[in-house]
């Protein structure tokens, strides 16, 4: 799952390895991330992550946040908030429900803003092959029945607040420079995440080898793919970089089976590729459409 681009990179990398290896990271971190629920909570676990990587956005990139705006607060206020309550729901529902299908219901989010922003009526054969992909994963039916409610609503609380988070974002980066938003957004996030964490008890149960492998999922899930991120937006165009992030589900349903051993049935992968499928098609359907204005 994204957070938002955290860090300028050198051009090390061609920008399409850079974002397979961003989605690879982030999967990876969030896996890593589960693998210390059962020590730290998840909320703990996510109070932990967001506010390392907070102290290492403000290091990095020092926002004078004596000197910002009326206008930048008001943007950068709730797009932190939102960015603190998406990634918290997200691990919440990630305690409860495999990773790969936690990210094919988040995933849900960024997909709709995608098709709501479009006015061709053939792009809604996308909304139908997500909604199949709802409809295999639904609790209610028997192919499911051990899939955990909560865990699906809270995911689907985080896709809804990813899809906010893209909508901010958008004013966030057009009133700051460079990663100065990001950094300040991550601080409000801190905020919202940090009570959660204190009151599942965190302090009593971060030792420093938890601290190193919290660090460690900031650093996977956060300032590792961002910087690549933003390596690869410098060279592609959003909308192939939209088709390539349409991988994260697989991807996040390959690292739950490889790194946590999460099973999926043969109806949940195939919900996995519907969503992905879903996601591609409206991303490549928007790059046609665009075509004609950009030729």
């Amino acid at each position: 799952m994204s957070d938002a681009p955290a860090a300028r990179a050198p051009k090390v990398l061609a920008p399409i390895p850079a974002v397979l290896l961003a989605i690879v990271s982030v999967q990876g971190g969030a896996a890593l991330a589960k693998g210390l629920f059962p020590a730290l909570g998840a909320a703990g676990t996510a109070g932990v992550r967001i506010t390392l990587s907070a102290l290492v956005l403000l290091g990095l990139f020092r926002p004078p946040l004596a000197r910002l705006s009326r206008a930048q607060w008001k943007a950068v206020i709730p797009y932190g908030v939102l960015l603190g309550v998406m990634n918290c729901t997200f691990y919440l529902a990630l305690e409860r429900i495999p990773l790969g299908l936690a990210v094919t219901l988040e995933f849900l989010g960024p997909l709709t803003v995608a098709v709501l922003g479009s006015r061709r009526p053939q792009d809604f054969v996308w909304v139908l092959l997500a909604a199949l992909g709802i409809v295999l994963l639904a609790p209610w039916s028997a192919r499911a029945a051990s899939l955990d409610r909560l865990g699906v609503l809270l995911a689907l609380v985080a896709g809804a607040c990813w899809a906010g988070y893209i909508l901010l974002g958008g004013r966030v980066s057009r009133l700051f420079t460079d990663g100065e938003g990001v950094a300040t957004g991550m601080l409000f996030a801190a905020l919202v995440i940090v009570p959660f964490a204190l009151a599942d008890g965190v302090l009593g149960r971060l030792t420093l080898p938890r601290l190193g492998a919290g660090l460690g999922v900031a650093l996977l899930s956060s300032a590792v793919p961002y910087t690549l991120e933003m390596v690869a937006l410098r060279a592609l165009p959003s909308r192939t970089f939209g088709i390539l992030m349409s991988l994260e589900p697989a991807v996040a349903a390959i690292a739950g089976l490889l790194i946590l051993g999460e099973q999926l049935s043969p109806m949940q992968w195939l919900a996995v590729v519907a969503v992905s499928t879903a996601s591609a098609g409206s991303a490549l359907s928007a790059r046609r459409a665009a075509a004609p204005l950009e030729a």
